[in-house]
């Protein structure tokens, strides 16, 4: 069937609940679910879309950003509106201390880092307080896009004392690789996860819309002599992420 023969009104238009535009955003998800559009297709044109439903644009535009929203759908400057290809979901277990190269390893994945940041820097307040910097210290600073199987998976800033990592540029894969040969590998860390909208810029590094949902993560990870070895604040994919916990029962 014919994405046009599919959105025409009759039989759908007014048969549920809710304000139009979100019957539309559910009609074309229906389409999308049944393969009448497959992934990376594009959405017919706004104006052609009123067309054939009699809605208004306006109308027809609130339910393609509710789809953008949701990551249905991604419009591309110039050409449109497309269908998402899927994002296969990694699970990462909260009960192990490893890293993202660690992690995509083990599922088989490939991993790249496109750098934003590295090098030597003037700590900031938080990172003095949390890392407990003396007067006049620097800190290392890592701050890079990871990818996993050639998707954009999460942003991931680090910072850690100089006596810990004294070269950053050290880092060019895993940096538990590196703190590792240092003896300098954390043994345990402690981790809060936040739920977001991605901002603008945050957005438009992991490939998605402004506002897609995401995961806001701040770890600090100690050494086995109790002391603070880094300080990393990671954005990730709501779509493409899971985290999970195992819980038993206290006896």
């Amino acid at each position: 069937m014919h994405i046009s023969d599919f959105l025409d009104p009759q039989g759908w238009l007014g048969q549920s609940a809710g304000p139009r535009y979100v019957q539309l955003r559910r009609r074309i998800e229906k389409a999308i679910d049944t393969g009448i559009l497959s992934p990376d297709s594009s959405l017919p044109p706004e104006r052609e879309i009123a067309e054939i439903t009699d809605l208004s644009r306006v109308t027809v535009r609130k339910a393609i950003q509710e789809l953008v929203k949701l990551g249905v759908v991604e419009q591309r400057q110039g050409s449109g509106s497309f269908v998402r290809a899927p994002v296969a979901r990694v699970e990462q277990s909260l009960s192990h201390l490893t890293s993202f190269t660690e992690d995509m390893k083990r599922r088989g994945l490939e991993t790249t880092s496109r750098w934003l940041e590295r090098g030597v820097f003037i700590p900031s307040p938080e990172e003095v307080l949390t890392l407990g910097l003396a007067a006049g210290d620097s800190v290392a600073r890592i701050y890079r896009l990871r990818e996993a199987g050639g998707q954009p998976m999460a942003l991931e800033r680090a910072s850690l004392p100089l006596d810990i990592l004294p070269n950053p540029i050290e880092v060019s894969r895993s940096l538990y690789e590196v703190l590792e040969q240092s003896g300098n590998r954390p043994v345990r860390a402690i981790q809060k996860i936040s739920a977001i909208n991605l901002n603008p810029e945050d957005a438009d590094l992991l490939g998605v819309a402004e506002g897609t949902a995401g995961l806001s993560i701040q770890r600090i990870s100690y050494l086995d002599s109790g002391r603070v070895a880094e300080l990393t604040r990671s954005v990730y994919r709501g779509d493409a992420y899971d985290f999970v916990a195992e819980l038993r029962l206290s006896t």
